[in-house]
């Protein structure tokens, strides 16, 4: 074997990373389990709040030294293997933008009823259509306004500085384009800033590829209507005053007084525990002794800091020179110099650094310092037109730590804002005269006057750019601005500025967005997840180690060795790229353990031939490797495909499916194919090489000599498989048609527990009336005692008040079960629009799925026959899922067709594809050796050299996925049972359906009728 020491090395790495990165993950998972077992009380309920707190308490400290190197809490997480929200529990949010309300403020909210007419049908037709919204909206425009032109409507004050009246249609819609994206981008951000409210570990939020739609993942969430409101409100953005030190130090020095005089009354001040006493609130701070273990300064730490930036806004054109803040003492320097001789307190320095012309925070501590500025003594000492706010960004120190500017704002006497977005016309990344990125913005004439005033009051003082509470920029005010004309600068990179653009914007286009898809899990359900996956993960793998050493014997227990290494490999490098572990990514590692033995089972089949035709071990071990290799790589390239796919068009749980799959078919190949190699090959030159075996008495004469004449067979073989088709067709039509799950048809689906078992038919009658009659199913789910109910009541109504109305229809509609306590686990919603794409791309996937296959087939064999032969047997397969999922379902066994079944249909196109692969390299083979051969003769002599092989992997993955069924949990019930039926008939129609396809549409060779002899 060449390159060995390659391997080796290679090996050595792989198994030391994945080593880490799983070792990282107890660890950290240790951790969490601590946590949790101080936040339980004795009858067994967790305070996730007391967890909460106990995490981020460790976040930026050590909590394990690892080889030398000390990690945090914090560390451990962003290199731990990460649970999906069907393992944790938490929130799964899709989020849209809609482009209407920017189309309408583009316009300057045109009236015209025809132009609103455009915009309604553009919002009918973007449910059933995969196009560009602003392409829709063109269509329809010219529809109900064939003689106007874009520009006579979208040429006005709004677009003054982009558009004109000769604009074309073409130049109207790139900015009508750029404008929605830039809505998405400006969502994006703002709702990146949102989740940081949650309190939640590690949340995930991205833009999903070519849609106006951003995912967000919550875990833990416990409040999913705060997380609603919060991220469906309104951006606000405003520009304020800040206090500077000159205003804001005598404040901060009552401040540091009253703390000392409650820090020495308490013996040791914290404000989390010891009550203030509201008494000394006014009392005088400066009388008090110093404290024992005072600071000499005012801050306990100062951390080393990038050089600070100067940002500075002036008149478009006018002087862009930063001034010396002479005048202005820094907040932490008034500080400083007004305390120096006085006490200062612990809390302050504890809480608070210097930040460059002011004081922060690390990111860890911004919680407490909310604490203490809420509080009612806090309050009283500070004017009551201050709001303190935090900047947007943090900076990063050369201590590793994150630290938050904070903001002191002023407010007018109503507690509003003097200058608020909507005055905005434009604003756009520029450049100025030194070639310097600068943001551009202009105001609309009310709010020029407002800022001239604000400017002209606040020369040398900076101005905070406020959005949703939170400061994104404060420039320092250069001079009056008197038309509204600004430009802002500093040390931006452009892709900052186009980012600061881009959130001004938040003024000029409000870009709304509303929730499309929603799931809701619940920590048990989750816990139950987890066990389920365990479970049906632990018996799969001691049902494949036994199988393939009853039937290898010790070539078997290499097998399972590589088997192990394999899941070893799997789980390290799922670590290691930052991937989700799902529910279906567990099932992912399940069915790759069925599938991880097929090369095995391959090569092993090719040893024994070597072996029975006379070679030696060592000669039959290499040539049994160099045969099959060519036959493993087509196998695992198509399933391989068939992952990319499904990892590019599906989303959350299929993707994390995908993935795991993709990983699992690289690895089980590195591990069967170059692994097991290396080991049988030094076995073989050691003294113990008489124990190599690849079979026993029993298993060496089980399949014997087939000789089943399978293309005589085949049309018998094409009426079976159309009876069975035809019947479960017809099933479907008597049954109404398939059982759409509501990723597919839209609505709202529960899971529900009760303290006993209900009847499910029983509770759907209680619920129907109150879902108006519309389409409404319920099943056990898993156990007698959890249902999950599914509705299409309201599924058009995709806004907050809709979730409310099903939700309290569904209830009361369970009033009559209310002794038995119903609780609702976990809940999804999809709405109509994304049900439709939901279909759209799974058809989409499939169709890609079988054209990818048959341009693989084509280009390795080089006849179409063959492709088409692969083609109509996975077709066939796909159809039989089909077919029997309408069976069951009038039997009353009925399966969801959602997400997670097409999911189990493309892997059964992989799955299958890799037998029929099997049977035409082998028939390649013959041909090659002999290609004056007749083609009826070669494919069934292929077929019956390959046989055992077909069977010995469909018993593998069929143990595998039978304990899937089993013990995956109801989630994964369709999804299993597509594979059971996939295996069966993914290896039945490789043998009658493929090859005999290839005989029917190949002409038949007639230079030599005599069959060709066994090998």
């Amino acid at each position: 074997m060449k390159n060995k020491l390659g391997i080796i090395i290679l090996s050595s790495f792989l198994a030391l990373v994945s080593a880490y990165f799983i070792i990282i993950t107890l660890i950290s998972q240790g951790v969490q389990s601590d946590a949790e077992a101080m936040a339980t009380d004795a009858s067994g309920k967790i305070d996730y709040v007391k967890k909460q707190k106990y995490l981020d308490s460790l976040w930026t400290q050590p909590v394990v030294d690892f080889l030398g190197f000390q990690l945090t809490f914090k560390e451990l997480k962003e290199q731990e293997l990460h649970l999906g929200l069907d393992l944790q529990g938490g929130m799964h949010v899709v989020m849209e933008v809609s482009p209407v309300e920017i189309i309408k403020t583009l316009s300057a909210n045109n009236t015209d009823p025809r132009f609103i007419k455009a915009l309604n049908m553009s919002v009918e037709d973007s449910k059933n259509s995969q196009k560009k919204f602003t392409t829709l909206f063109y269509e329809n425009f010219k529809a109900n306004l064939p003689d106007t032109r874009l520009a006579q409507i979208f040429a006005n004050s709004v677009n003054k500085v982009s558009l004109n009246f000769n604009s074309s249609d073409e130049e109207v819609l790139k900015v009508i384009d750029n404008e929605i994206e830039g809505a998405i981008s400006r969502s994006f951000q703002i709702l990146r800033t949102r989740i940081d409210k949650f309190g939640v570990t590690q949340p995930n939020i991205q833009r999903l590829k070519g849609t106006g739609r951003i995912q967000l993942e919550l875990p833990g969430v416990d409040n999913p209507e705060r997380v609603r409101k919060l991220l469906q409100g309104t951006a606000k953005l405003e520009f304020v005053e800040v206090w500077e030190g000159d205003k804001f130090g005598p404040y901060f020095d009552a401040l540091n007084k009253f703390l000392v005089k409650q820090e020495q009354r308490t013996g040791g001040f914290d404000i989390f525990k010891d009550k203030i006493d509201t008494a000394s609130a006014t009392s005088d701070a400066g009388d008090s002794a110093v404290a024992k273990d005072a600071s000499d300064k005012l801050f306990a730490t100062s951390p080393t800091l990038p050089a600070a930036p100067t940002t500075t806004i002036s008149p478009l054109g006018g002087k862009k020179d930063s001034i010396t803040l002479a005048s202005s003492k820094t907040q932490s320097e008034v500080a400083k110099s007004d305390s120096a001789s006085k006490s200062q307190s612990k809390t302050l320095a504890k809480l608070f650094v210097p930040i460059y012309n002011g004081v922060g925070a690390n990111v860890t501590d911004t919680g407490k310092v909310n604490k203490l500025f809420n509080m009612p003594e806090i309050k009283a000492i500070l004017p009551s037109n201050m709001k303190i706010l935090w900047a947007v960004k943090g900076i990063q120190a050369e201590d590793g730590n994150e630290y938050l500017p904070l903001y002191f704002i002023k407010r007018t006497r109503d507690g509003k804002a003097p200058l608020t977005g909507e005055v905005i016309v434009e604003a756009r990344q520029d450049f100025d005269q030194s070639g310097q990125a600068e943001v551009n913005m202009q105001m609309n004439a009310i709010g020029a006057k407002k800022w001239r005033k604000l400017t002209q009051q606040n020369i040398g003082r900076r101005v905070a750019i406020v959005l949703d509470d939170y400061v994104y920029s404060a420039p320092v005010v250069q001079g009056e601005i008197p038309n509204g004309n600004s430009s802002i600068s500093g040390n931006f990179s452009v892709d900052e500025a186009k980012d600061l653009a881009n959130i001004l914007k938040a003024g000029k286009l409000p870009a709304p967005t509303r929730i499309v898809e929603e799931a809701i899990i619940g920590p048990s359900l989750g816990a139950e997840a987890i066990s389920q996956g365990y479970l049906s993960t632990l018996i799969g793998l001691v049902a494949v180690i036994i199988f393939m050493i009853l039937y290898y014997n010790t070539g078997g227990g290499v097998a399972d060795l590589a088997l192990f290494i394999n899941l070893f490999f799997i789980v390290g490098i799922l670590t290691q790229m930052q991937a989700v572990l799902t529910l279906p990514g567990i099932a992912g590692i399940v069915l790759t353990m069925g599938m991880a033995v097929d090369a095995n089972v391959l090569i092993y089949e090719r040893i024994r031939e070597e072996l029975r035709a006379g070679r030696t071990m060592i000669q039959a071990i290499g040539l049994g490797y160099q045969r099959a290799n060519s036959s493993i790589v087509d196998a695992n390239a198509t399933t391989f495909l068939v992952g990319a796919i499904l990892a590019f068009y599906g989303s959350g749980p299929v993707q994390g499916f995908a993935v795991t799959l993709m990983i699992g078919i690289i690895t089980s190949f590195f591990t069967s194919v170059y692994i097991t190699r290396i080991v049988f090959e030094a076995w073989a030159h050691s003294k113990s090489a008489n124990l190599i075996s690849f079979s026993n008495r029993i298993t060496d004469k089980l399949f014997g000599k087939s000789e089943m004449d399978v293309v005589g067979l085949r049309k018998y073989s094409y009426m079976f498989s159309s009876i069975i088709i035809i019947i479960g067709f017809v099933c479907i039509f008597i049954n109404g048609g398939l059982n759409l799950g509501v990723d597919f048809k839209g609505g709202r689906s529960y899971v529900v527990k009760f303290d006993t078992p209900v009847v499910a038919s029983e509770v759907r009658e209680a619920v129907l009336g109150n879902f108006k009659n519309t389409g409404t199913e319920v099943k056990t789910f898993g156990s007698d005692d959890k249902l999950k109910i599914n509705t299409s009541y309201l599924y058009d109504d995709e806004t907050e008040e809709g979730d409310k109305a099903v939700e309290t229809a569904m209830m009361k509609g369970l009033q009559k079960y209310a002794n038995l306590h119903p609780t609702v686990l976990s809940t999804s919603k999809v709405g109509a629009t994304i049900a439709d794409d939901i279909k759209q791309t799974s058809l989409l996937s499939i169709v890609l799925s079988l054209a990818g296959i048959f341009i693989y087939i084509l280009i390795r064999f080089r006849k179409w026959q063959y492709s088409l032969g692969a083609i109509i047997a996975l077709f066939h397969d796909v159809l039989m899922a089909i077919a029997l999922t309408g069976v069951l379902a009038s039997c009353g066994i009925i399966y969801e067709i959602d997400q997670v079944y097409i999911a189990a249909i493309l892997t059964v196109v992989g799955y299958s594809i890799n037998d029929t692969v099997v049977v035409f390299d082998r028939l390649r083979e013959f041909i090659s050796d002999n290609p004056r051969a007749e083609v009826s003769s070669t494919i069934n002599l292929a077929i019956n050299n390959t046989f055992s092989r077909t069977i010995i992997t469909s018993v593998t993955v069929f143990l595998v996925v039978v304990i899937l069924y089993f013990f995956g949990g109801e989630v994964l019930k369709g999804f299993s049972f597509v594979l059971i039926v996939g295996v069966v008939f993914g290896s039945y129609s490789s043998i009658f359906i493929a090859s005999p396809i290839v005989v029917d549409f190949q002409r038949k060779k007639a230079l030599e009728a005599k069959p060709i002899a066994s090998k």
